[in-house]
Formats: structure tokens, sequence, C-alpha cells
């Protein structure tokens, strides 16, 4: 039963083969997408900025607000997705 079965399914084996590594790829883009450490070092960046000058109390402010709520999407993402171990 074995044998007939992978001579039935031969035509499509190229497309298994294609959807395996799409999903290899898919993974790993979700794993570069999720990832939080460019977030933490935009926010070091941020706050050398501020401690330099660079930054306004208020463009700082704004920034970081919007770093947090990026790296709260990412752990929330990376937790649902199973990113994390």
């Amino acid at each position: 039963m074995g044998l007939i079965t992978q001579v039935l399914t031969l035509p499509v084996a190229p497309l298994r083969g294609f959807t395996w590594v799409l999903g290899h790829v898919l993974t790993a883009a979700e794993q570069e997408y999720y990832d939080p450490a460019p977030v933490r070092e935009q926010l070091a960046d941020l706050e050398k900025d501020l401690l330099a000058g660079r930054v306004s109390e208020e463009e700082f402010d704004r920034r970081e607000d919007e770093l947090l709520d990026r790296l709260d999407f990412i752990q929330r993402e990376r937790a649902r997705l199973g990113l994390d171990s």
C-alpha cells in the first residue's frame, strides 16, 4: 500500500517540497521581524541621545512611547507564535 501511495502522489512531491521550504522561510522571517533586540537597541540609543542633548524631552517621550509599544507588541506576538524558548 505504501508503494502505491508514493507512486500516485509523486506528481505533487515538488509542491510538498515547496510548501516545506516556504514554511521554513516564513518562520525565519517571523523570528527576524519579531526580534526585540533592535527595538531595545533603539531605546538605548534614544536614551544616549537624550543625555547628549540631541533630542528634547518631548521628542524622547514620544519616541520612547512608540518603541515601548512596539516592544509590547513584539512580546505578545512572540508568545502567540511560540517563538519564546
